[in-house]
């Protein structure tokens, strides 16, 4: 089975290629967390495709795993995780994550995707987006058949500033950028709740004809990388930045 989570799209995308290459089931880990449930796995085998948040799983997806840990218990987990740049030491927080719950750790593989993390940095142009994707698709395809064959993900060597950035600076980054405080929207909203829709933790709740955010926001970047008339801000840091979404 592929579990995938997806703000804006990346992570599904290659959840996508994975399970058609594999014949495989897929499950919105997404829905899961929203909907407090966790899914039957039949398989022996669970490929995990998530995002990094701060050079590692985010945390989110790593309670919903462990509260989950009866259903986890006993299969192998290949984890694949999507970056702007690098996944850091993040493959240590993937193992420690499996010694936990009961999985069997057969690696931990890095794939790059184009930037959509708004609130911090610019998203590619469309071009470039598409060559990302592109390069993408070729890892994915190799990483299909190295899951076919059974065979572990090769280990990723850690230098002291990618076990710094998946550490002291991921603990920083909860702790001092992750917030929903930022967040509003302009005159141009319409609406139509698709942000609060989308929202995988229900942060996000339609008030006097307005989205307001809660303090559990994740910052996966769904409500304001979706939003259909871009009425969604985070503060001044994403006006006039580009939204992205998978697939162009």
């Amino acid at each position: 089975m592929v579990l995938y989570f997806s703000g804006t799209g990346n992570s599904k995308h290659i959840a996508d290629n994975i399970a058609g290459a594999l014949g495989n089931t897929m499950y919105s880990i997404n829905d899961g967390i929203k909907q407090g449930q966790h899914p039957k796995i039949a398989d022996d085998t669970v490929i995990i495709v998530v995002p990094t948040h701060g050079w590692r799983i985010p945390r989110v997806v790593s309670d919903w795993i462990m509260a989950g840990a009866a259903e986890f218990s006993g299969k192998k987990a290949y984890f694949l995780l999507n970056c702007g740049s690098e996944i850091g030491n993040a493959e240590k927080y993937a193992k420690k994550l499996c010694s936990g719950c009961g999985l069997t750790f057969m690696g931990c593989a890095e794939i790059l995707m184009p930037e959509n993390y708004i609130a911090m940095f610019d998203c590619p142009s469309v071009e470039e987006s598409l060559r990302i994707v592109e390069n993408a698709d070729r890892r994915t395809a190799e990483l299909a058949e190295l899951i076919r064959s059974g065979k572990p993900i090769p280990a990723k060597e850690s230098t002291l500033l990618d076990k710094m950035k998946s550490g002291i600076v991921n603990s920083a980054f909860y702790a001092f950028c992750v917030s929903g405080k930022k967040f509003y929207s302009k005159d141009s909203c319409i609406v139509c709740g698709k942000c609060a829709q989308l929202c995988p933790v229900n942060c996000i709740s339609i008030q006097d004809g307005r989205p307001i955010w809660g303090d559990n926001c994740i910052h996966c970047m769904a409500c304001i990388c979706n939003c259909p008339t871009e009425a969604i801000e985070y503060g001044t840091i994403s006006q006039g930045k580009r939204r992205y979404r998978c697939p162009e």
